[in-house]
């Protein structure tokens, strides 16, 4: 299975930055044919987390991936899994 992995902590409060890299990964993964990205907002207040959820709960950000799901055991990493 393949992968990639987007570690927001560098860019955490530049907003327009964190947008174009979510939008950036979520392309990449389609035209790659990539299974599952891991996305880390880390732990902090959860702001982050917040802002990475709602992204992809637009409807167009919606229709490219197949599910998400939030790490148990590590509430700093969403899962974002594709059908291609």
């Amino acid at each position: 299975m393949s992968r990639l992995v987007l570690d927001l902590h560098e860019i955490y409060n530049k907003g327009k930055k964190i947008d174009a890299a979510l939008q950036e990964i979520m392309e990449e993964a389609n035209d790659r044919k990539i299974d599952w990205i891991e996305i880390i907002p880390g732990k902090g207040s959860g702001q982050l987390k917040k802002k990475v959820l709602r992204f992809l709960a637009q409807k167009e950000i919606k229709q490219l991936y197949h599910r998400i799901e939030k790490d148990s055991n590590n509430f700093g990493k969403i899962f974002v899994y594709f059908r291609h």
